[in-house]
């Protein structure tokens, strides 16, 4: 063995030693992997001259090898710990302490869930992807991107709950918007439309009563391409809601104001059977949600060219569809907890 290998393999063994030694004393056995005896000796590598560097780098990461094979030996030697009250389903816990649970077969999906994941699955087949929307966002993408300026009097139907540092809780899933325009854009470029569908939970300062809640769910629908016109909007919504019904609807439109669409609609459809009171004008169609054409300034926002490009957006409430599927009386029942209730959707 030459003089510089001989050196080379004694300053590794007595490294090793010296980490062995430094291991014993550890609660924490993994910083061992960050000891400076270690790290020392990678310093040192980069000293070295070029012809020496590898045969160097070679011992020093079989040294390091077996540390970590060390620390790997040493979390087997662990003993079991007693039980914590503060995690009662910890791994150590033997099997006959651990507090018995309801079975699966006893549980079920809350009924807004299936729902949602009933009228999402339509979407999707329909062609559209699917985003959450978030819980808390800021002020740019609630009103701003959606052409609500600054002292725009529409801010005030969209009465909702903010932090005092200025952040908000969605009062609509329309504060996805904006970022799914920017976030699908490439699909414009390569010839297909952006088509997106945001469920999720939103928040108002509502006076609760038997259809009004300030925490529930809407669900948010954007298209963009060349060419779209109101005639798809209605055609899209139609499709959907018969859909999800489970029978085909008569739909119609009248005029409306949002700062975020141009024209605005507010869309209605037939009746359900389930619903038929008589045989009026007022009798046979149901005003369900709000729709229109996307406001230029909303593409403009999002970077897309208005003159080039139209699109469509709706928003509706979850909660409604599904009492008028199922003749639900009360929107306050979706978060009483009452098992009377749940249980009529296991």
């Amino acid at each position: 063995m030459s003089e510089k290998k001989q050196e080379t393999s004694e300053l590794l063994t007595k490294a090793a030693e010296t980490l062995k030694r430094e291991l014993a004393k550890l609660d924490d056995k993994r910083a061992i992997l960050r000891s400076p005896t270690l790290t020392g000796l990678y310093s040192q590598l980069r000293t070295l001259p070029q012809e020496e560097r590898a045969a160097f780098g070679k011992a020093l990461n079989d040294l390091k090898s077996e540390v970590a094979g060390w620390v790997d030996a040493s979390q087997d030697d662990v003993k079991l710990q007693p039980i914590d009250v503060t995690a009662p389903f910890d791994v150590n816990t033997p099997a006959n302490h651990k507090p018995s649970l309801l079975p699966a077969r006893d549980g079920s999906k809350h009924p807004l869930m299936v729902e949602l994941e009933y009228m999402t699955d339509i979407a999707y087949r329909m062609g559209f992807a699917i985003e959450e929307s978030r819980l808390i966002d800021d002020d740019y993408h609630m009103f701003e991107s959606l052409n609500f300026p600054e002292g725009h009097p529409a801010r005030d139907d969209y009465d909702t709950f903010m932090t005092t540092d200025g952040l908000i809780a969605p009062a609509h899933t329309s504060t996805m918007q904006n970022r799914v325009l920017k976030k699908y854009a490439g699909n414009l470029e390569s010839g297909n439309p952006i088509a997106v569908l945001v469920p999720d939970r939103v928040f108002r300062n509502e006076d609760l009563d038997v259809t009004h809640e300030h925490t529930f769910y809407q669900f948010e629908g954007v298209y963009v391409d060349k060419g779209i016109t109101v005639g798809n909007l209605i055609a899209t919504l139609q499709a959907l809601l018969s859909s999800y019904f489970g029978q085909a609807l008569k739909a119609k439109i009248q005029p409306f104001y949002f700062p975020f669409t141009e024209p605005s609609f507010e869309f209605a459809i037939e009746r359900p059977e389930s619903l038929r009171k008589g045989d009026t004008e007022a009798d046979m169609w149901l005003e369900l949600l709000g729709c229109g054409m996307i406001h230029p300034n909303v593409l403009k926002a999002a970077g897309i060219d208005p003159a080039v490009y139209t699109g469509f957006a709706w928003g509706g409430g979850i909660e409604r569809l599904v009492m008028m599927k199922y003749g639900i009386e009360d929107i306050r029942h979706f978060e009483s907890g009452k098992l009377d209730f749940m249980r009529q959707f296991s």
